[in-house]
């Protein structure tokens, strides 16, 4: 006679001699600071109810290679604790931990759920309806990417992304190391284009962010999955078309020359811009990509302010790539001027229009002098985060308050060593030249 199923809403600690019918809803490693793996895995019963296994580095061998993701089986056996785990994937209080003695045998099985996520909403999480120990299924479509940050000496690579929901609300996802750099070579690609749908798995959620956790997480991009296919399909159809952009205050960490590596987390100059070569971090790169910088001088009253973008900063905020913009001006054929204010306001454009004159009947296309009104135009000025002195094992991405900082005069920043834009108020700030203007 065979023995009785036990439900897993039913487990306790006051006895080890379970048995259960249950498919596997996912399963992952970790390895910790010394170097040591174990499993873990979420299993579901036929009534929906999940429980978190562990499976110890000293069973690891006989399980590894057995224990597929999606599978339904039979377990008999295992210990049972209390579910302390850091972070918790599932409400059930109690843990199962595989025995020397522990069974498993796969089973073809149709009444049990296939494998599905378990989404948290927007709306709860920025509420803060979030348990701080729970991670959490998300999934939402990338409206905008407001930071990225390469992988450089003391800092690691992470993505923030802002996430829409069907519903319209909004939050911050921050993808960190091979999360953000999968995101970073999707986006990249010339063939991916329209609508970006991510899928995150095991998220951790704080103060109304959320990322990845370090073990664990899955991130899918825009995957051939009815739960992503299903979002695409919702989203208005302009949307679906539509590329998310990154915003003005991302900063790229590239610093210097104008020929780098196309490699994704390696900012060298490349020795030679015309020939193939092997890059430093061990890449062979067969044609190098161009990116410039461009230097902007700012008005105020009787100062000027040089700012510098680079290549994601230009396409942001002008449309169009630094490379664009260069190739167009090696030969120009207009006199060079001061920006005097960036501004996309309408009103303001209607004015400056009507101050354009025309000198001795030239045509538009030619030299002409941009005539200030009255009153002095004042500079309209942005902070750029610049974050990355965050501590990793914080996870969340907080890009700290900055304080913009009048310089004294004549003294002067060294933009190529400083990164040209990262001013924070969470450092000593550098002081930038202050011109008399011509």
């Amino acid at each position: 006679m065979s023995r009785k199923v036990d439900s897993v809403k039913d487990i306790n600690d006051s006895k080890e001699t379970w048995r259960l019918v249950v498919r596997i809803m996912d399963v992952w490693s970790i390895v910790n600071d010394k170097g040591i793996e174990h499993l873990e895995m979420i299993v579901m019963d036929s009534l929906g109810d999940r429980i978190q296994v562990l499976i110890r580095h000293d069973h690891l061998l006989k399980w590894k290679e057995v224990i597929k993701e999606n599978m339904t089986c039979i377990i008999n056996n295992g210990s049972v604790y209390n579910n302390d785990f850091q972070w918790k994937v599932c409400d059930h209080s109690k843990k199962i931990v595989f025995l020397g003695g522990t069974t498993m045998k796969a089973i073809e099985l149709q009444n049990i759920p296939p494998k599905g996520y378990f989404f948290k909403d927007f709306g709860e999480i920025l509420q803060g309806k979030c348990k701080t120990d729970r991670l959490e299924d998300i999934i939402g479509a990338v409206s905008e990417i407001n930071h990225i940050q390469s992988n450089t000496p003391g800092k690691k690579v992470v993505v923030s992304v802002v996430l829409k929901d069907l519903k319209g609300n909004c939050i911050n996802c921050n993808l960190w190391e091979i999360y953000g750099s999968k995101f970073l070579a999707y986006y990249n690609d010339p063939k991916n284009n329209g609508a970006i749908i991510i899928l995150l798995t095991h998220a951790m959620v704080k103060d109304g962010q959320v990322s990845n956790a370090w073990s664990g997480s899955k991130l899918l991009i825009n995957e051939d999955i009815p739960e992503i296919q299903d979002c695409m399909s919702k989203l208005p159809t302009n949307e679906q078309k539509e590329k998310p952009t990154q915003s003005a205050k991302s900063l790229s960490n590239w610093s210097g020359g104008s020929q780098y590596s196309p490699v994704e987390r390696c900012s060298s100059k490349a020795p030679n811009p015309e020939k193939a070569y092997e890059c430093s971090c061990g890449q062979k790169i067969e044609q190098p990509i161009p990116r410039y910088k461009i230097e902007i001088y700012v008005s105020n009253g009787e100062s000027k302010y040089r700012f510098v973008f680079w290549d994601s900063e230009c396409a942001a905020i002008l449309g169009m790539t630094a490379e664009f913009m260069h190739n167009s001006m090696v030969e120009p054929t207009f006199s060079q001027a001061s920006v005097w204010k960036l501004c996309d306001d309408e009103a303001f454009v209607k004015e400056i229009e009507n101050d354009y004159i025309v000198e001795n009947n030239q045509s538009k296309t030619e030299y002409a002098k941009l005539v200030p009104n009255k009153e002095n135009l004042e500079t309209s000025t942005q902070t750029l985060s610049a974050s990355g002195e965050n501590d990793p094992e914080s996870i969340i991405l907080m890009t700290p308050a900055k304080d913009v900082v009048i310089a004294d005069k004549g003294e002067e920043v060294d933009f190529e060593a400083s990164g040209a834009t990262q001013l924070s108020g969470t450092k000593p700030s550098k002081k930038l030249k202050i011109e008399p203007s011509s």
